[in-house]
């Protein structure tokens, strides 16, 4: 359960609301998000709205509940209303695909926040490198499994696959492979599916883990389900830390402030980081520009390095993830 902010913190504020200073008359923005399921979600959400009200601009908040069709007509309504611009997370890169065009049919801009559609011929889209990302995360899990284990022996390596549907969750899925196959001899893979749902995960991980219950590294395809993922090996005895006998390897991706709190207590060795603060402010920028300029069909993509926090890193890096930002500031308390 995603426990909601109390207050704006400090560190989304300065990292957002003096970040940069157009001059762009009072818009009416349309921010339709899927859903605010996740830590990412939810701080993006708060940067976003809090950063736009801040400068002066009115934002329509249209929450989609996970319906893309529901999402669509939410856009369509905002489009009627004579809105401005147009921030969306959308529920896959599909339904994002269509939502843009027609928006952009209609004369009006659309930044896409994360989650990218399936063409990106057109529209502003802020996206991570997720495949480079998860590469990186997932590199150090394997780096560390490896170096702990006999020579010549096989290793039990447990992927919880996003909903790919979603660019992101295929990004992250092949980010995966592309660090595993380069020992590929050295390890047995299985996947689970998620589809971004955690009863979902808990039912496939649970299934997986009693038909395969040595385990030796678990890469999820998003930290908000570590939760979920404890809940399946705490029972089995697989949820251990660094250094203990049966510490299982793992990794995940986005960078949320539970990633943080488990990476420095020992049970999770890697995080794949997505900037949050960096993406939010790329699409406020990006969006506004085009109002200003009187853009209604822009296109460019603008994307987000990222980079790996992990248990050898995490004292220089710590507060380059935003999650550990709001787990300093109480986040988790």
């Amino acid at each position: 359960m995603i426990r909601p902010f109390r207050t704006m913190t400090a560190s989304v504020a300065l990292a957002l609301g003096g970040a940069f200073a157009m001059p762009v008359q009072a818009a009416t923005i349309c921010f339709a998000f899927q859903d605010l399921e996740t830590e990412f979600w939810v701080a993006g959400h708060l940067a976003i709205t809090t950063t736009l009200t801040e400068q002066g601009h009115t934002v329509l908040e249209r929450n989609a509940n996970e319906d893309a069709n529901r999402q669509f007509e939410q856009v369509n309504d905002c489009i009627a209303q004579g809105v401005d611009g147009i921030i969306l997370i959308p529920q896959d890169g599909e339904s994002a695909t269509t939502i843009v065009a027609n928006a952009q049919d209609n004369d009006v801009p659309v930044a896409v926040f994360n989650r990218p559609p399936s063409d990106l011929s057109r529209g502003i889209v802020v996206v991570a490198d997720n495949a480079t990302i998860a590469e990186q995360a997932v590199d150090y899990i394997v780096d560390q499994a490896l170096a702990n284990a006999g020579s010549d022996e096989t290793l039990n390596a447990i992927i919880v696959v996003g909903d790919l549907g979603d660019p992101n969750a295929v990004g992250r899925r092949t980010g995966f492979y592309a660090a595993i196959n380069k020992h590929a001899e050295r390890f047995n893979v299985i996947e689970v599916a998620s589809n971004w749902d955690a009863a979902t995960a808990l039912s496939n991980l649970e299934a997986a883990v009693t038909a395969n219950p040595q385990v030796d590294l678990l890469f999820t395809s998003s930290d908000f389900l570590f939760p979920t993922i404890r809940s399946v090996f705490e029972p089995r005895g697989l949820w251990r830390q660094r250094g203990e006998e049966g510490h299982v390897w793992m990794a995940g991706l986005d960078g949320d402030a539970t990633a943080c709190q488990l990476i420095k207590d020992g049970y999770v060795d890697a995080t794949g980081v997505q900037d949050l603060f960096f993406e939010a402010d790329a699409a406020l920028q990006a969006i506004l520009q085009a109002i200003e300029d009187g853009e209604t069909d822009p296109n460019q993509v603008i994307e987000d390095p990222g980079f790996a926090l992990t248990a050898d890193n995490i004292a220089e890096r710590e507060m380059d993830m935003w999650g550990c930002v709001l787990l300093a500031e109480g986040f988790l308390d």
